[in-house]
Formats: C-alpha cells, sequence, structure tokens
C-alpha cells in the first residue's frame, strides 16, 4: 500500500505535456471532417459523373488520394501521434523527452506535410504509381519528421520511471519503427533537379510492384492495424476500469502480428507476373494472421468481462467495443479475400473497396472517435463531454452510414466480378464494360448516401467537442453524473 501511495505521489509530481496531445486531438477533429467530406464528394463524383468540374484540381483523379492521405494520415495519423504521446506519458510516469520545443516541432511539421501532399495530389505532382505518392520533397520532410516522432517516443520510455513497458507502448512503438522503415524503402527516388518536382524511383516493373504493396499492405498491418491496437489496448481498459483480459494473450498477439504481418503483401498481386511463389507466400501469411488477429479482438471483448452493462450507459465505451467488432470482421475477411479463388473474383471490384472501408470506418475511425470522446474532456479539465446523449447519436448515425456504404459495395463488388466472368454459349463476355458500371450505379447512390451519414456524425462530434471545451454541460450529462451512471475521472488520469 505505502508503495502504490509512493507511486501515486511520484505521478502527480510529473509534469505531463498536455499541450501537444490537445494540439493532435483538435487536429484529429478537423481533418477527420475534411477527410470525410472528401470521400462524400468522390462518391458522388462516381455515381453522377456530372459532377466532375471542368478544372482537373477538382476532378476524381485528383481528389481521391486527398481523400485517402486525409483519412490514414491526416485523420488517423494525427489520432495516433496524439493518444501516443498522452499514452507513453502516463504509462511510463514521464514526461515528453525532448520537451515542449521538440514536441511542437513534431505537431506542426507533420501539419505541413498533410499540406505539402494534400497541394501535390492537386496540382498532379505525385510519382505516378499505385497510391500516388507525394513527390520526393514532400517524402523527405516526413522523414525528419518520423525521425523526430521516434527520437521523442523512444527516448519517453528510456526516461521512464515505470519499470514496466506496458502493451500499448509495444504496438505504438512496432507502428513507428515499420512505418519508417517502409516509408524510407518504398520512396527511394532519384529526383530529376533539386529545384523540380520531378524524380524517378529506384524500382521498376515487377519489383516496383512487389515493393509497394510490401509498403501498402503493411502501411495497413502497422499503420492502420498496429497503432490502433495500441488505442485499444490502452482506452478499453481505461474507460470500462477493468485490466486487460490476458496480459500473456495481448504478449502473444503483438509478436505473432508483428512477424507474420510484414510478409503478407503478395496477396495483391495474384495473378499478375510476380512469381507464383511469392503470390503463394503472400496468401498463406494472410490466412494464418487470422489467428492473432482474433486473439487481440478477443482480448479486447473480454476486458469487458464484468462491465457489459455500462454499454448501456457510456455511448463512449460503445465507440471502443463496437470498433474492436469491425476489427475482428475485417481480419477475417482480409484473409478469406488473400485466397487465391476468392481473389479471383473480388480483385479490381467494389468489394475490395467494402472491405477496405468496414476496417477505415469500423475500426479506425470508431476507436479514434472513442479516443477522442475520453480525452478531450481530460485534456480540457471537464468533469465530462458536454453531452452523452450526443455521442450516441454520433454512434447511431455513423453505425447506419457504414452499414450502408460496406453493403452496398459488397453486392456491387460481388455482381461486378460476377458480370465480369460472364459468358455465354458462344463463349464470348456476355457483359461490356458499361454494362457492368450502369448495374453499379444504384449501389454507388447507396455508399454516398453512407458517406453523407458518416459525415453528419463526424459534424455532431465537433459540435460537442466545441461545447465540452468550452465548459458547458448538457442538462442530461448533469443528471447522468448526479445519479453516478457515467463516472467522471479526474483530469489528469
Amino acid at each position: 500500500m505505502a508503495e502504490a501511495i509512493g507511486r501515486r505521489e511520484t505521478a502527480a509530481a510529473v509534469a505531463y505535456n498536455e499541450e501537444v496531445v490537445r494540439w493532435f486531438m483538435l487536429a484529429t477533429v478537423f481533418w477527420g471532417v475534411v477527410a470525410f467530406l472528401m470521400g462524400v464528394v468522390i462518391a458522388l463524383q462516381l455515381a453522377y459523373p456530372w459532377l466532375n468540374p471542368g478544372p482537373e484540381y477538382f476532378n476524381f483523379g485528383r481528389l481521391r488520394p486527398v481523400h485517402t492521405s486525409a483519412a490514414i494520415f491526416a485523420f488517423g495519423g494525427n489520432a495516433l501521434l496524439g493518444t501516443s504521446l498522452f499514452v507513453v506519458q502516463r504509462t511510463c510516469r514521464a514526461s515528453l523527452f525532448g520537451g515542449p520545443g521538440l514536441a511542437a516541432f513534431l505537431f506542426w511539421g507533420y501539419q505541413f506535410f498533410i499540406l505539402l501532399a494534400a497541394s501535390g495530389y492537386v496540382l498532379g505532382i505525385t510519382q505516378s504509381r499505385e497510391y500516388a505518392e507525394p513527390e520526393w520533397y514532400a517524402d523527405l520532410w516526413l522523414t525528419i519528421i518520423w525521425v523526430t516522432y521516434l527520437v521523442i517516443y523512444l527516448g519517453t520510455i528510456i526516461r521512464r520511471r515505470e519499470p514496466h513497458i506496458y502493451v500499448a507502448n509495444w504496438f505504438y512503438l512496432a507502428f513507428i519503427v515499420t512505418i519508417a522503415m517502409l516509408h524510407i524503402v518504398n520512396n527511394l527516388a532519384v529526383p530529376v533537379s533539386i529545384f523540380g518536382t520531378k524524380s524517378y524511383s529506384a524500382f521498376s516493373g515487377v519489383q516496383d510492384a512487389l515493393t509497394q504493396w510490401w509498403y501498402g499492405h503493411n502501411a495497413v498491418g502497422f499503420f492502420l492495424t498496429a497503432g490502433f491496437l495500441g488505442i485499444m489496448y490502452y482506452f478499453i481498459p481505461k474507460r470500462a476500469d477493468r485490466p486487460v483480459y490476458s496480459y500473456r494473450l495481448s504478449i502473444v498477439h503483438f509478436w505473432s502480428l508483428i512477424f507474420l504481418y510484414i510478409w503478407a503483401g503478395p496477396h495483391h498481386l495474384h495473378y499478375t507476373a510476380l512469381p507464383e511463389w511469392t503470390q503463394t507466400l503472400g496468401m498463406t501469411f494472410s490466412v494464418m494472421l487470422w489467428m492473432p488477429s482474433w486473439g487481440g479482438m478477443i482480448n479486447g471483448l473480454m476486458t469487458l468481462s464484468g462491465a457489459w452493462d455500462k454499454l448501456r450507459t457510456d455511448p463512449v465505451l460503445r465507440f471502443l467495443v463496437v470498433s474492436v467488432g469491425f476489427y475482428g470482421m475485417s481480419t477475417f475477411e482480409g484473409p478469406v479475400m488473400s485466397i487465391r479463388a476468392v481473389n479471383g473474383l473480388s480483385h479490381y471490384t467494389d468489394w475490395t473497396i467494402g472491405h477496405v472501408h468496414s476496417g477505415a470506418l469500423g475500426w479506425v475511425a470508431f476507436i479514434s472517435f472513442g479516443a477522442v470522446y475520453h480525452l478531450v474532456p481530460r485534456l480540457w479539465n471537464q468533469r465530462e463531454l458536454y453531452s452523452l446523449k450526443l455521442v450516441s447519436y454520433h454512434f447511431w448515425i455513423s453505425t447506419i452510414g457504414i452499414v450502408l456504404y460496406i453493403t452496398s459495395m459488397w453486392i456491387s463488388g460481388i455482381m461486378q466480378g460476377l458480370m465480369w466472368r460472364a459468358y455465354d454459349h458462344l463463349g464470348f463476355l456476355q457483359y461490356s464494360f458499361v454494362e457492368t458500371v450502369e448495374a453499379m450505379h444504384p449501389f454507388y447512390v447507396v455508399r454516398a448516401l453512407g458517406g453523407v451519414l458518416f459525415l453528419i456524425g463526424s459534424l455532431i462530434m465537433v459540435y460537442n467537442v466545441w461545447r465540452t471545451i468550452r465548459g458547458d454541460v448538457s442538462v442530461e450529462t448533469r443528471e447522468a453524473l448526479r445519479q453516478g451512471a457515467v463516472a467522471a475521472p479526474a483530469p489528469a488520469e
């Protein structure tokens, strides 16, 4: 008991850097709205081609990478950087390495990278590869920023006052180190001139394709999975007020996921010029990934043992838990789609789009929303969010939007794949490409509607966060606090 009291007193004496976490949370909310708005715009452009205006800067081809990068690197990236800097300080009982100055450089440098990348997409200044990556100058700047992030994070862990390194920090650290490696190798390029934007990739042909999908799938594996699992392993136990269900399982989850994920990229290249043994290798490791992924899902869900009743009264916890459900669904669907026979139907179709967005919206966005809702009152020293009822509205509106989105893309994609491989009695293709596009139109409209609902949910979050920062408390939240239905933890927790 004396030791525990001593630790609390020591922790209270640590001056945590919460200012930079506040900036990252605000940036997360802002870029989330931008990403979802761009998604709605390009979804409508696909459903109604006349919405592609004359200037090329606003056409689908330019705005699609803006949406993708805004969702992954702007919205998701700010959520990861902000939550990781919050978690590492609390679990290590140490302030950020490098002080406020280095942390501020990380924040503003990362926002500058986002603007560099977005301007390149709109102006058509990209490497013109699979992901339309930004050109060499933006890649070089991101390398500097990412090394700064690693120095801050690793330096904080090294100077920790807590001897044990909590599992969330392992996932965050794996995300930081692996993304650095992926970014540097995939973007090796030679600029044409120091003052020009054009460069030539160090790879070409099938080697370039393999490198890009080694990067692409592991960006999913370490940016959109490992990093957000760090959020899961801290915020679900914290919000549910329960310990992690099995710490041993979390360690097995970590090492198996980290080892297997790095080999799975070639499953994106079935039926291409890539050697068949490489395709089979990617497929095999993808199927093996099913086990550690579901181990993590079980660990997250079972953490609520004895606290399931909190889902009725705490919509923030509902966001966090449902996100783990989407994680389990996506990590089941992904290995199935990596199997060669299934991939022959699903590849290049909207089924892949539905799969990606079940993970991006259901897993990444939902767990980010939960983390934002959990952190904002604590960072601004408020008792609770302005309105828990608005959080519930956000949850249900966004959930309906996700269901509309992914089901429409599943139906559209499977129909698309079947039409592409349909033959008549003479052995000719039964449908032209234009006929498949025409058949998909109703589902594109439904997808756009789902995106609109998801955007509306994010705007509700903006209003709720703004009122919370102002210090307002709605009537129903005040009543919930009075009755003890929702705990009001200390701001520094």
